[in-house]
C-alpha cells in the first residue's frame, strides 16, 4: 500500500553534463519538491552542482554513498510526503546502490519511477565500434590501499576472454582523484604479475565520453599508457577477438 502521496524519481543525467537530461527527465527536476544528486557512484566532469541549480533554477543537494547506502532516511522521509527526484549519472539503476534505494522506498511503501538517462555501458558500443551483444561481465577496478591488493578484476577479464567477450572495465573514483587509463593498465599489469600470468594484450580507453571532444584511442598496453586522454571521466575496455568491422572502426576511430 502507498503510505503517501509523494513519490521518488531516479532521474539519468546522461554522461558529461547539464545539457545532457532527457526533456522528461528535466520536467520531473522542475516540478520536484526536493533534488538531491549522488556523486560517488558517477559523476558529471563537464559540469558542477551550482551549474545543475542554475541550469533547474532549483537547489540541489549532493550526497554521497553514506546517505544513500547508510542513512537514506531523510530522503524517503520527504518521498513520503513530497515528491523528490535523485539524480544520478548515466543511467539510474546501472548501480546497485539506486536498486537498493528503490526496494527501500517499495518497502515502505513510496512510489518510485525511473527517468533513463544515457549510459555509459551503452555509449562506449558507439564510441569504440564493439558491438554490445559481444560484452561479458563488466567489472570494477579500485585504487589498492594498504595491506590490500585485489585481483578479481582481472579474473573477470581473463573469464570472459577465454569466451571471448570484452570487459568494460570501470575506473576507481574517489573524492580526490579518478583514475585514468593508464594508471587502470598498469594496475591490471601489476596483477597479472602477482598471479603469474600474462596481462591483457590489447585496450581501448575512453574519455569524457558524451562530451563535444571525446577522446578514444585503442592499442597495447605499453602504448595507451602513453597516451595523454586528458581530464576525466576515463573508462577502459578490454577487447576479445575482434570482428573485422569492430577492428576496422577501432583503426579508424580509436587511433593512439
Amino acid at each position: 500500500m502507498r503510505s503517501g502521496r509523494g513519490m521518488l524519481t531516479f532521474v539519468g543525467l546522461g554522461l558529461y553534463d547539464e545539457e545532457d537530461v532527457s526533456v522528461k527527465g528535466l520536467a520531473c527536476i522542475r516540478g520536484a519538491r526536493h533534488l538531491y544528486v549522488e556523486t560517488y557512484t558517477s559523476r558529471l566532469t563537464g559540469t558542477t552542482v551550482g551549474k545543475l541549480e542554475e541550469c533547474y533554477g532549483r537547489p540541489v543537494i549532493p550526497v554521497g554513498r553514506e546517505e544513500i547506502e547508510q542513512r537514506p532516511g531523510d530522503i524517503l522521509d520527504r518521498a513520503e510526503k513530497e515528491d523528490v527526484v535523485l539524480l544520478c549519472g548515466g543511467d539510474p539503476m546501472v548501480s546497485t546502490t539506486h536498486a537498493d534505494l528503490r526496494l527501500r522506498a517499495a518497502a515502505r511503501g513510496i512510489a518510485t519511477r525511473i527517468i533513463h538517462g544515457a549510459s555509459i555501458a551503452s555509449a562506449v558500443c558507439g564510441l569504440t565500434g564493439l558491438q554490445n551483444y559481444r560484452f561479458g561481465k563488466s567489472c570494477s577496478l579500485p585504487y589498492p590501499v594498504k595491506g590490500w591488493f585485489p585481483v578479481t578484476p582481472l579474473s573477470a577479464i581473463r573469464s570472459n576472454l577465454s569466451r571471448d567477450l570484452h570487459t568494460l572495465v570501470y575506473l576507481d573514483i574517489t573524492p580526490d582523484r579518478c583514475m585514468t587509463v593508464g594508471e587502470g593498465i598498469g594496475l591490471l599489469e601489476e596483477m597479472a604479475r602477482r598471479e603469474g600470468v600474462d596481462p591483457p594484450a590489447y585496450y581501448a580507453g575512453i574519455a569524457r565520453a558524451g562530451s563535444a571532444e571525446p577522446r578514444v584511442a585503442a592499442g597495447p598496453g605499453h602504448v595507451l599508457k602513453r597516451v595523454d586522454f586528458g581530464p576525466p571521466l576515463h573508462i577502459l575496455v578490454v577487447p576479445a577477438a575482434l570482428h573485422e568491422i569492430e577492428r576496422e572502426y577501432l583503426e579508424v576511430f580509436a587511433k593512439p
